[in-house]
């Protein structure tokens, strides 16, 4: 009796958690350049528009899952503890080839060892920020990833002595400037100059905390430099009324300050100077040249725990992957008008030191890759899955 030819397999489905809007985007890109080296590949998960733009089942959408600080994560502990139950069901239900987890460590970490302990291979795309806070979890998320891949050169250091598989794939946002670069500059109201891009962050809590301070020091610039212009680049429209609605609370001014949603490399492009809140945006305005002074303030519990946790003198991105202070950075009780405008106007007026800063930046911004981070992001999960 002759024996069938083997049939060809199913294509695996992988599950994909990312769970804030950078989460989202580095997922649809990894998504996609997975589909171009197999295309049979299907996907579900936690995500946003981009992830399902790409293709991917989303069974929680991210906006219900992006919040920051202990407090804000333990007001919503009963919805978050919902949606970790639901996806470990679905996991056991459809049995994915592995999980790729986008950063999000709170959440994702949990979820590894959960997943990992079901027999779910478990690749970790972003690291969490263990070599800032807490380096005693490195043995622990050793022996529950299987694949870590990172943005940042320095990260591989820091599981030597481990046997976790770790690549570097270079950050995403090299290619995502690169096409800011690369296009034409956009028309953008500023009114007069010096231009100064204000960041005060994506989230409302962020907004809240720090746009009346970078408004107010928005007007001491303008007190030494009348015609200096101001623009607030904003994420989206959602965004943009958050700041608006806020502005209108406030006292007036500075005379020429508009709040403008999705053109924020373009902003960072065209200014002197920025104020930015820490975070990924802090990258944009490297890779953007722009130089900035570094801000944030979360609430006081959440910078109590953080003091006793953070092993690094930085938190600027962009200081951290530089090893020195190239943005000088102002820390909760530390975001003050007056010490802030001195800072920007130093960057607005003294030629060397913005020079000087310019030159740190692009240091750091040769170190964060030639580009190409979600393809090889992508090899690095097809070899993992081959394994």
């Amino acid at each position: 009796m002759t024996t069938p030819p083997p049939q060809p397999s199913e294509p695996p489905t992988l599950m994909i958690i990312a769970g804030e809007v950078s989460g989202d985007e580095r997922a649809a890109a990894l998504v996609s350049a997975l589909r171009q080296e197999a295309p049979g590949l299907t996907f579900f998960g936690i995500g946003g528009p981009r992830m399902r733009a790409a293709g991917v089942d989303t069974l929680q959408d991210i906006a219900d899952m992006a919040v920051m600080g202990v407090t804000e994560v333990l007001r919503r502990y009963g919805f978050f503890r919902r949606v970790f139950n639901r996806m470990l069901h679905e996991a056991k239900l459809r049995r994915p080839a592995a999980v790729i987890l986008v950063d999000y460590p709170g959440f994702n970490l949990r979820f590894a060892r959960k997943a990992h302990a079901m027999g779910i291979k478990i690749i970790y795309y972003v690291c969490p920020q263990v070599w800032a806070w807490h380096q005693s979890r490195i043995p622990h998320m050793a022996n529950i990833i299987d694949r870590l891949i990172t943005i940042f050169p320095f990260e591989a250091r820091y599981f030597k002595g481990t046997n976790l598989r770790v690549d570097f794939a270079g950050h995403p946002l090299v290619d995502e400037t690169a096409r800011d670069w690369d296009s034409p500059a956009v028309h953008l109201p500023w009114a007069g100059g010096p231009n100064v891009a204000l960041l005060p962050g994506s989230r409302e809590h962020e907004i809240r905390r720090l746009l009346p301070d970078l408004l107010a020091t928005a007007r001491e610039i303008e007190r030494v430099l009348p015609t200096a212009s101001f623009l607030i680049p904003t994420p989206d429209e959602a965004t943009r009324t958050q700041v608006e609605t806020l502005r209108a609370t406030l006292p007036a001014g500075p005379t020429h300050c508009t709040v403008i949603a999705g053109q924020t490399r373009q902003v960072l492009r065209q200014a002197r100077a920025a104020i930015v809140a820490s975070g990924t945006a802090t990258l944009e305005a490297s890779l953007m040249l722009c130089p900035m002074v570094i801000v944030y303030r979360v609430s006081p519990l959440t910078y109590f725990m953080a003091k006793h946790l953070v092993r690094i003198p930085h938190i600027g991105i962009v200081n951290i992957v530089a090893g020195n202070e190239i943005c000088p950075e102002f820390i909760q009780d530390a975001v003050k008008p007056k010490p802030l405008a001195a800072a920007v106007l130093r960057l607005l007026t003294d030629d060397p030191h913005r020079e000087s800063v310019r030159t740190g930046l692009q240091r750091v911004n040769h170190a964060l890759g030639a580009g190409g981070a979600a393809a090889r992001a992508a090899a690095s999960v097809i070899e993992e899955l081959r394994r």
